[in-house]
C-alpha cells in the first residue's frame, strides 16, 4: 500500500507540471486570442500595426515598473543575455507581423494560417531541443494542420502579402517559443522584463515614422491592449517554463474557439460551413491524440 501510494507521488508531479502547463497556456489564449485580437483588430482600422505594438510594449512596462524594482537585482545576473535578446527580436517581429495581418486579413484567415505554428514549433522542439514526440502525436498534429487547411479552403485565402506576413509570424513565433523552453532556468518575470523592455527598443522607430495622434477615447483600448498581452506573456512564459513545448504546443489549436468566437460575436463574422467543419477536425484531433496517449499511459502502469 505504502509503496503504490510511494510511486503515485513519484508520478504526480511530473502531470501535475503537465497540468498546470496546459492551464497557463488556456488562460493565455483567453486573455490575448479572446481579449487583444478583438481590440487590436478594433484599433488597426485607425493606427499602424507599429504604433499598436510600441504602445502595447510601453503601457505594459508602466505595469511592470514594480517588478523591474523587485528583481533589479536579478536583472544584471542574466544567465544567458544573447539568447534573450534573440527571444525577444523573435517575439518582436512575430507580434509585430501578427498586428499587421490582423489589419490586413480576416480573423479566421488570419488564425488559420497562424494555426501552422505548434506543427512548426513541435518540429523545431525536436530538432532543437531534443524532445521526443510520440507517432501518435505527430499524427494528431498533421491532422490538425490538416483542419487549418480546411478552414483556409480552396480559394479561401489568397497567397498574398497578408498570409506572407502571418507565415512570417509562424515562423519567428515558433522561434520564440523554443527559445522560451531553452531558458526554462532563467526568472520568469525578468525574461517579462527582458521582452517587454526589447519590444519598446526595437518597435520605436518604426512607430515614431508611422505614428499617428491618438483620440482621447482610444486610449482605453490601448491601455487594455498592453493590460492583456502582460498578462497574457506571463501566463505564455509560465507555460513553456514547466511543461515540454512539445505537449502544449497541439494545445495551442484550441484558440481557434475564441477567435472564431470574438468574430462572430463582436465582428459579425459568421463561420462558413468549411471553418465549422475545420474547427471540429482540430478538435477531434486534439481529443483523440489526448486519448490515446492517455490509454497507452495507463496500460503502461498496470505493466
Amino acid at each position: 500500500m505504502n509503496g503504490h501510494g510511494q510511486s503515485e507521488k513519484q508520478e504526480n508531479p511530473r502531470e501535475t507540471d503537465t497540468r498546470a502547463g496546459i492551464g497557463w497556456l488556456l488562460l493565455d489564449m483567453t486573455l490575448v486570442a479572446g481579449g487583444m485580437t478583438a481590440l487590436v483588430k478594433a484599433q488597426g482600422v485607425t493606427y499602424p500595426a507599429f504604433q499598436l505594438v510600441f504602445i502595447r510594449a510601453m503601457i505594459g512596462l508602466i505595469f511592470i515598473l514594480p517588478l523591474i524594482w523587485r528583481h533589479r537585482m536579478e536583472m544584471l545576473r542574466v544567465k544567458y543575455p544573447w539568447r534573450n535578446l534573440f527571444r525577444i527580436c523573435c517575439n518582436a517581429i512575430a507580434l509585430t507581423s501578427n498586428f499587421i495581418a490582423i489589419t490586413l486579413l480576416p480573423l479566421a484567415t488570419v488564425n488559420a494560417v497562424g494555426f501552422s505554428r505548434p506543427l512548426v514549433t513541435m518540429a523545431m522542439a525536436v530538432a532543437f531541443l531534443g524532445e521526443r514526440v510520440s507517432r501518435y502525436r505527430w499524427a494528431g498534429a498533421c491532422l490538425a494542420f490538416a483542419g487549418v487547411l480546411v478552414v483556409i479552403g480552396p480559394g479561401g485565402a489568397e497567397f498574398n502579402g497578408g498570409v506572407l506576413v502571418v507565415l512570417v509570424s509562424v515562423v519567428f513565433g515558433a522561434l520564440a517559443v523554443i527559445q522560451t523552453r531553452a531558458l526554462r532556468q532563467e526568472n520568469t518575470t525578468v525574461m517579462m522584463v527582458f521582452y517587454t523592455v526589447g519590444l519598446a527598443v526595437i518597435t520605436a522607430v518604426p512607430a515614431i515614422w508611422t505614428w499617428k495622434p491618438v483620440a482621447p477615447l482610444d486610449w482605453g483600448p490601448l491601455l487594455a491592449i498592453g493590460l492583456l498581452a502582460q498578462m497574457g506573456q506571463y501566463c505564455f512564459l509560465r507555460a513553456y517554463r514547466i511543461a515540454d513545448a512539445s505537449v502544449l504546443a497541439p494545445v495551442s489549436y484550441l484558440s481557434i474557439l475564441f477567435v472564431t468566437a470574438v468574430g462572430y460575436f463582436i465582428f459579425d463574422e459568421v463561420p462558413e460551413t468549411r471553418v465549422v467543419l475545420g474547427i471540429a477536425i482540430i478538435l477531434v484531433s486534439l481529443q483523440s491524440t489526448a486519448l490515446v496517449e492517455y490509454v497507452l499511459k495507463a496500460l503502461r502502469r498496470r505493466k
